[in-house]
């Protein structure tokens, strides 16, 4: 078997030690013992932007990403929206940015050099409360599903104050899309609370169609 090697780490503010980690061609970014993202994994993270820009029909439109991650929700984005859209991309460790333009640089392209992208290195959270009524989309992709599970200060991202701020930081007719690595009824219950019209989608983990059931929720403000 290929051994896995370790290619860098990065503290998280106030979290654990992210770990870049390789096996052969594919990259694994780790929390412990929590693998976070795959290289060899991308399509529910592609679909996070694609069904989002389905569901966004202005000329220039603003999208917040919360999370690079390995960037297929960027470049996804980027190969859907049109040349006068802006996508803004919060994250929060800036190690990340930097694998993207390094050991990453194959799967990262042309894509943070597009003049349509903006790297925000901040809490998305931050980003949000200080957006209001700025964008038409905003992708969260921020931990394994709607619970802190990189920093314990993301749990207030899917609290009802935190998704009331999603809701007032999207333009009218705007998209929060919130991805997740399992279903779970109590956040979907809470995010139907707030005044938006929601979509819950169960997308396969392989951009194949194959590999593990992830979930997407879509919610509208109306």
């Amino acid at each position: 078997m290929v051994p896995r090697v370790l290619i860098d780490t990065a503290q998280v503010p106030g979290g654990g030690e992210m770990r870049l980690v390789q096996r052969g061609p594919d990259f694994f970014i780790m929390l412990g013992n929590e693998e976070l993202m795959s290289s060899r994994m991308s399509g529910s993270e592609e679909a996070l932007a694609t069904m989002a820009c389905e569901r966004v029909s202005v000329e220039a439109p603003h999208f917040l990403i919360g999370g690079y991650g390995m960037g297929f929700t960027l470049r996804a984005a980027l190969a859907h929206l049109g040349a006068k859209a802006l996508v803004s991309v919060a994250e929060l460790v800036p190690q990340v940015v930097e694998w993207a333009r390094g050991p990453m640089a194959a799967f990262t392209g042309d894509s943070l050099a597009d003049p349509r992208v903006a790297i925000i290195e901040d809490d998305v959270g931050a980003v949000i409360a200080d957006g209001r009524g700025t964008y038409d989309a905003i992708l969260l992709d921020v931990d394994n599903g709607p619970d802190g599970l990189t920093r314990r200060g993301n749990d207030r991202l899917y609290s009802p104050r935190g998704l009331e701020a999603a809701r007032a930081a999207l333009r009218p007719g705007g998209v929060l899309a919130i991805w997740s690595a399992a279903p779970d009824v109590k956040f979907a219950r809470r995010l139907r609370e707030t005044d938006m019209a929601v979509d819950e989608v169960t997308i396969r983990a392989r951009a194949s169609g194959k590999g593990a059931r992830h979930v997407i929720w879509f919610a509208k403000k109306v």
